[in-house]
């Protein structure tokens, strides 16, 4: 498939010295759901803001839809929208008001039947004559969206979109942001919610103190990454771990009645099937045995710690 963003050598520094990016390679797909994950600072906004022109970046080229950043500038910036962090919208305004003088900033003309579209698509239709700050918060976050989506981009930036939403309505988001890849609009989105990225994402890029530590099919990713871990229910609890099962580096858990096995899923040999055998030599009955695999979580905090530690 072809890529719709294309980021080849992408730097960012500041007066003070300071590196927010170094050296970023990325190329997204059309029509795919891109989930960037990083800690605070770690780059991601930066990054965000350099591709959607509102930061001119130190180094490196960044094409959208074909079009250069930084020569045609109005032909990359009129294929993106851009939900912000930031709730930033006139408070005093009326939401369908709002929405068509966004859509008219690009030059596109006048399309009262679209604009109805997309507010009806995000629950907004009847609340399209109220003013902004007579909304919830979750509410109008939806209306940023609707601006960022007022001028039919193909390419839709979201930031930390379901920052301050409630549960419910960051399901109602997520369901908006899959209806909204079935009809062609590439998605990239940060968030501090690894849940987001598993639930929707189809591809992960993880980035870390300005640098892009990896860039992974998610599936790919939780398969290639992932540990699971076992956890076998005994017939009667343990005081100790006994020193005949320490080459598997097992713990104790819930009071001494389970034992705790994490294991390497790449691994040639796991060692499940040897600790259970060395269980049943030394006379450790078990009743229920479970595995669990490694959540996304698990995997971006193992891959940020091992970037600190290096």
């Amino acid at each position: 498939m072809a890529s719709i963003i294309s980021i080849t050598g992408l730097t960012k520094s500041y007066a003070s010295g300071f590196q927010a990016l170094k050296g970023v390679d990325l190329d997204i797909e059309e029509g795919e759901i891109f989930a960037l994950l990083g800690p605070n600072g770690a780059g991601k906004t930066t990054m965000i803001s350099i591709v959607c022109g509102n930061v001119r970046p130190s180094g490196g080229r960044v094409t959208v839809a074909g079009h250069d950043i930084i020569t045609d500038y109005r032909g990359s910036r009129s294929a993106i929208g851009l939900v912000p962090q930031e709730l930033s919208t006139d408070q005093f305004e009326r939401v369908i008001d709002t929405v068509t003088f966004s859509r008219g900033l690009f030059g596109k003309p006048r399309n009262d039947a679209y604009i109805e579209k997309v507010l009806r698509d995000l629950s907004l239709w009847d609340k399209r004559n109220n003013k902004i700050l007579e909304l919830s918060g979750g509410m109008k976050r939806r209306v940023m969206i609707a601006k960022a989506l007022s001028h039919e981009p193909r390419v839709l930036f979201l930031d930390e979109p379901t920052a301050g939403v409630d549960v419910e309505l960051r399901r109602d988001m997520w369901k908006l942001i899959g209806e909204l890849r079935l009809t062609g609009v590439t998605i990239i989105l940060t968030t501090h919610y690894i849940e987001e990225a598993e639930e929707m994402a189809d591809r992960v890029g993880v980035i870390n103190k300005g640098e892009l530590v990896l860039v992974e099919e998610k599936a790919t990713l939780m398969k290639k990454l992932g540990k699971k871990t076992l956890t076998v229910t005994l017939s009667e609890p343990l005081s100790a771990v006994p020193p005949e099962l320490g080459e598997w580096h097992v713990t104790l858990k819930s009071d001494g009645h389970e034992i705790e096995y994490v294991f390497d899923t790449r691994a040639e040999r796991t060692g499940v099937s040897t600790l259970l055998r060395k269980l049943g030599d030394l006379g450790i009955g078990y009743k229920d045995l479970n595995t669990q695999q490694s959540s996304l979580e698990d995997i971006f905090v193992s891959l940020v710690h091992r970037e600190k530690a290096a």
